[in-house]
């Protein structure tokens, strides 16, 4: 008999991937990438105001042309054989929808609004709300904030809702209810048409939603009601129930697989964000720190058994967020591979806008030169006088969320050349890594290692050995360039009944690990005091530059 295969889809913050993969033995039979085109162009964002949409058209458009091109790849005979589909997205990545659950922007009145389309995770222009969010739950004897690590942040779903219902009244009087962007995939490839039967991920709802167990669902209407009354009756649309992406939505609808070339048999799974998905897809243990490692990092650990206090400064603490039955915790950082696309950025720009120099030279110059810095920065011995850097070019997202603060760069002479001051930037994302670790270390939670997915990981040994120095445990590489991707797959196996449990699936299809990075004994001890003088620093500057949130 021939093996089941399965479509596992991720959605990035530039690009959509897909995988067709073997569900028997985890095999990649075909992968597409395609980027957004109306993101690419940058429409409809403004970074000055931190403000970043994406349009619903690009999701839908990719999303064909991935899943098509992997069936185009192999055969009709293999497209047969796909019994699921799951996608894993960026998070929170909200939309106003109506009562169909069509996002505005996929109407003719909001086609060009960037309000009524997908407010993207790293959107920050709720910064305010996410503030108010935080001095309106002090007033109540239930701690709603508690499962959420204490701190609200403008990253997430209700920030960013009342932020647009407040700038836009034509979104307010449009706008049925809000939905993220990994429960609407699922729910308009099954041909989802009334929005109050969308089913809701717990990943999403728990993690950025305040959905909660304790609560029975998500704070009450006069909660939400109390702090704006813009807000009145939202958390009555979005439903108490919640689904572990192990479940399905639907079946493929009629249209889509039309459109795709599949069957209509095909099983939908519940969605859920990229680092959940992309920890199983990176083989993730009890205890272990999966770190999936880009532009920014999530970080993902998993307890299989009941954590009897509520962890404080982190991104969520939800049961079954990543695998049922365990309890799922996640940090990360804002800005991580971002901190060096900046540094190489400021470096680029004479180049780019004062020279004349051919293009593709610039092109060359542009796609080494972070590889050649690193090369350089790698022979360096560390030094306790070495210029300092300070990791929230993003603001910060763990320990306690806080996106009004600033990066900074400290400890500058005469003598601190190029060299030194990226070694510093990428310094100080391994020491908000280490932060991060010691978040969960210090609050009773043991950090076993570190698991490290993505292309950073892979492609810079400088960076990964320093963070394996910075932090004193051992880091495992996984060998899969898609993890998030293939986590997608291994839940669509669940879905599917190809697998009874998430767990098997991860022992099935798992690709293993491609190298360790283990911690230099010899320079321990000098980042022991690079990172004391780091969180002095930051100290320093939060506590007296900016506004806590």
């Amino acid at each position: 008999m021939s093996s089941p295969c399965v479509i596992g889809v991720d959605f990035g913050s530039d690009s959509v991937r897909a995988i067709l993969v073997n569900a028997i033995n985890g095999e990649v039979l075909a992968s597409r990438v395609s980027y957004y085109p109306r993101w690419k162009e940058g429409l409809y964002c403004n970074p000055s105001i931190n403000q970043f949409r994406q349009h619903p058209l690009d999701y839908l458009e990719t999303l064909e042309e991935v899943i098509r091109g992997c069936i185009e790849d192999t055969s009709a005979e293999v497209a047969s054989r796909v019994v699921g589909i799951s996608v894993d997205t960026t998070g929170s990545t909200p939309v106003a929808v109506n009562r169909e659950g069509v996002p505005l922007a996929l109407t003719a009145e909001f086609k060009e609004d960037p309000n009524a389309m997908f407010v993207l995770w790293k959107d920050h222009t709720a910064i305010r709300e996410a503030s108010e969010i935080n001095q309106h739950a002090k007033r109540y004897k239930t701690d709603y904030l508690k499962y959420v690590g204490g701190v609200y942040s403008s990253e997430w779903f209700w920030a960013k809702m009342l932020h647009v219902l407040r700038e836009d009244e034509k979104i307010q009087r449009a706008a049925y209810t809000w939905v993220e962007h990994c429960d609407w995939i699922p729910y308009e490839l099954t041909g989802g048409r009334d929005v109050t039967l969308l089913k809701r991920g717990v990943c999403a709802a728990g993690h950025k939603g305040l959905w909660a167990e304790e609560f029975n669902g998500y704070p009450p209407n006069e909660f939400f009601t109390a702090l704006d009354p813009l807000l009145k009756d939202q958390v009555q649309r979005l439903g108490n129930q919640t689904y572990t992406s192990d479940q399905f939505v639907g079946k493929l609808s009629y249209q889509w697989a039309e459109k795709l070339g599949l069957s209509t048999d095909v099983v939908i799974g519940v969605g859920a964000f990229d680092c959940h998905m992309g920890a199983v897809g990176g083989e993730i243990e009890p205890y272990y720190l999966s770190k999936i490692v880009g532009t920014s990092t999530c970080d993902i650990l998993v307890a299989p058994e009941k954590i009897e206090n509520t962890l404080k400064g982190i991104c969520g603490q939800v049961n079954g967020s990543v695998i049922p039955n365990m309890v799922g915790l996640e940090a990360g950082q804002s800005a991580f591979g971002d901190a060096y696309a900046w540094f190489k950025n400021i470096l680029m720009w004479p180049l780019q806008n004062i020279y004349e120099i051919e293009e593709s030279k610039l092109q060359e110059i542009e796609s080494t030169l972070l590889s050649k810095l690193s090369e350089k920065a790698n022979v360096i011995v560390p030094n306790v006088k070495h210029p300092i850097a300070i990791d929230w070019l993003n603001g910060r997202r763990t320990p306690f969320a806080n996106q009004n603060l600033k990066s900074s760069l400290l400890d500058l002479n005469l003598a601190s050349d190029t060299v030194l001051l990226f070694r510093a930037v990428v310094e100080s994302t391994c020491f908000g890594a280490r932060k991060i670790a010691e978040c969960f270390i210090e609050q009773g939670v043991p950090v076993k290692g570190i698991i490290a997915m993505g292309g950073i990981p892979k492609k810079s040994p400088f960076i990964m050995q320093m963070m394996a120095d910075i932090l004193n445990m051992p880091i495992k590489v996984h060998k899969s360039d898609q993890t998030c991707a293939l986590g997608a797959a291994m839940f669509a196996a669940v879905a599917a009944k190809v697998y009874p449990t998430v767990e098997d699936a991860m022992r099935n299809m798992g690709h293993g690990f491609e190298k360790i990075y283990s911690p230099n004994k010899d320079v321990v001890g000098i980042y022991q005091e690079r990172y004391d003088r780091y969180l002095l620093a930051g100290d320093v500057i939060e506590n007296n530059l900016y506004d806590v949130q």
